[in-house]
């Protein structure tokens, strides 16, 4: 059974205080370790005038810690998702100061490891429920970033909610997860219900699979994920310690397809729990998949549902500020009495690996840079099981055409990548761009997401198809070198997970290409034998031209390679080939 928030600090210090609060870099944070950090932190903000703080951490203990010390302070923190320079500067007109890693330039505060603290009579005692304890940010139907206030009470609702469904499967597992705090999501399931209920928490969240699964092998835990990292777990390796330590897995942030749902069930041994919900509603329903067709949600006990205009769905539960009925974005249909199942979204906002991302706001950024005239940014929906991603379609400005005209398509896509870096996390870029003179329109004077779509089909052949090679061009040729230019398209297969914040063509591509260039112009043995003198220098990025020189040595029957640019030397090596000449 989990204590309420509102009297977290108390039940924490009536706990043992050797007890283990949670672990950072394979060592434990005690509790009394914890609370003295709790104490750090309201001692620097009970001495601070105005009551809203902005707070970023990496680290949950510490973030947990600063949480309750800035309520116990009474102050109001507000939650930014990440530090770029537009949530910033969001943040800068409405909070008094901020707390924790924020940039330099905004003199961000935190308390020394040691040093006077606060008196643990200072922190004592329930705080009240109607304390405004937090404000996060999401993109509301128009685009337009929205401040969305939590008093203590909803997040208390919260928490008891989710150990009333959840807690018995849980047990006393310690909580290990993929997800940042700095969201609802992994807000409440990484900090408050663990802290409510006395489980350890993993101080940081874990990126890799080979981390993740030797993790979750040391001990009984639960794993707070989402849908991007549960749907990419290779099965190359070794789940079976996983599996017999997990208790249970949950899923939030954006849709799990019901394949990736049962495959990670399969290696982890449990199918996650899903959860649905989002920043104005907190949780509303959940699912754990029987099977491939079994979509339908759960409500919560404590949320009331019903069909409004449109198909909406409408909620009105204990999470929200008020009693009042709440229309959402999404439509929904009734599957049976008590559940219903999910339809689509009415408005334009869209997910891009759980980053909530408003496309007219994006739109809205392109515009006002000056470059484009119109632009608009669609959704490209991934084939074969291949991620989302973005598409731009821009009329250029003059500015944008002069900029086209003189410095070419790179130089303008990087203009317009860097006015929306501002704006939005890079793995939400597009990796599509065209320019056009005019957007297509239909006989009603319509731009259609098929018309727009339809541009992009003739890129690599078929439809949906995405380019294994680069554009190249022919700049030299004798009997044993070749000189081509190859420019790795931005949405090349290759790019996807290498790496989400800035692509890179990977080496393996590299020496794929040469090789396959190679065989093009060269007679060259038909086994490969292996590659000598490798060295990767400087990256490869998409968009970029770079050289190719491909050397036939049939003295050493081998394929000498370099990739090159005016930046220098790329990459270089030795294919070495064997066996009768093909």
């Amino acid at each position: 059974m989990s204590d309420r928030i509102e009297n977290l600090y108390t039940a924490i210090a009536a706990r043992p205080a050797d007890g283990v609060a949670g672990w950072r870099a394979g060592a434990a944070v005690d509790n009394a370790g914890w609370l003295a950090r709790a104490r750090a932190w309201h001692a620097l903000l009970r001495g601070l005038p105005g009551s809203d703080f902005a707070l970023y951490l990496d680290d949950s203990l510490e973030f947990g810690a600063a949480l309750l010390g800035a309520w116990h302070a009474g102050k109001t923190i507000w939650l930014s998702a990440d530090t770029l320079e537009a949530s910033c500067a969001a943040l800068r007109g409405s909070v008094d100061g901020f707390l924790g890693q924020f940039p330099a330039q905004l003199l961000p505060m935190q308390p020394p490891e040691s040093g006077a603290v606060s008196g643990p009579e200072q922190m004592d005692g329930p705080l009240s429920a109607d304390l405004p304890a937090l404000v996060v940010f999401t993109s509301g139907s128009t685009g337009a970033a929205q401040a969305i206030p939590k008093k203590l009470s909803q997040l208390a609702s919260e928490v008891a909610t989710l150990d009333v469904l959840f807690g018995a499967t849980a047990g006393d597992a310690a909580v290990l997860a993929t997800v940042s705090h700095q969201h609802i999501y992994g807000l409440l399931f990484k900090v408050l219900w663990p802290l409510s209920s006395g489980r350890a928490i993993h101080a940081l969240s874990i990126a890799y699979p080979e981390e993740l699964a030797a993790a979750i092998a040391a001990g009984p835990c639960v794993l707070v994920a989402s849908p991007a990292h549960l749907k990419r777990l290779p099965d190359h390796l070794d789940w079976s310690g996983a599996a017999r330590a997990l208790r249970a897995v949950f899923s939030s942030g954006g849709p799990l397809a019901a394949d990736a749902a049962l495959a990670a069930g399969a290696l982890l041994g449990s199918v996650p729990v899903e959860v649905y919900g989002s920043s104005e509603t907190g949780g509303v329903a959940w699912r754990q998949r029987r099977g491939v067709a079994d979509d339908a949600w759960r409500p919560f006990p404590t949320v009331a549902w019903r069909l409004g205009a449109d198909d909406t769905l409408e909620v009105r539960s204990p999470h929200l500020a008020d009693d009042n009925w709440l229309a959402l974005a999404d439509r929904a249909a009734r599957s049976g009495e008590q559940r219903f199942l999910l339809l689509g979204r009415s408005d334009r906002i869209v997910k891009i690996e759980e980053k909530r991302i408003s496309l007219t706001a994006m739109e809205a950024a392109l515009l006002a840079c000056g470059l484009a005239a119109e632009a608009r940014v669609v959704l490209c929906e991934p084939d074969g099981g291949e991620r989302q991603r973005l598409a731009a379609f821009i009329v250029a400005a003059p500015q944008g055409r002069a900029l086209l005209a003189a410095e070419g398509k790179l130089a303008l896509n990087a203009r317009l990548r860097a006015v929306l870096a501002a704006t939005v996390d890079a793995v939400a870029l597009p990796r599509r761009w065209r320019y056009l003179d005019q957007m297509p329109v239909n006989a009603q004077g319509k731009t259609t997401l098929a018309a727009l779509l339809a541009l992009l089909d003739g890129d690599n052949g078929a439809a949906g198809r995405r380019p294994r090679f680069p554009r190249t061009r022919e700049l030299e040729r004798e009997p044993l070198r070749v000189l081509l230019e190859v420019e790795a398209p931005a949405e090349l297969l290759y790019f996807d997970g290498h790496f989400d914040v800035a692509p890179i063509l990977p080496g393996v591509v590299q020496v794929d290409w040469a090789i396959h260039y190679g065989r093009q112009y060269f007679s060259l043995p038909p086994r490969f034998l292996g590659v000598n003198a490798l060295k990767f220098q400087q990256v490869i990025q998409p968009e970029a031209p770079v050289q190719l020189e491909l050397l036939h040595d049939t003295a050493k029957g081998c394929l000498q390679f370099r990739y090159l640019s005016e930046a220098g030397q790329h990459a270089s090596g030795r294919v070495m080939l064997g066996g009768a000449d093909a």
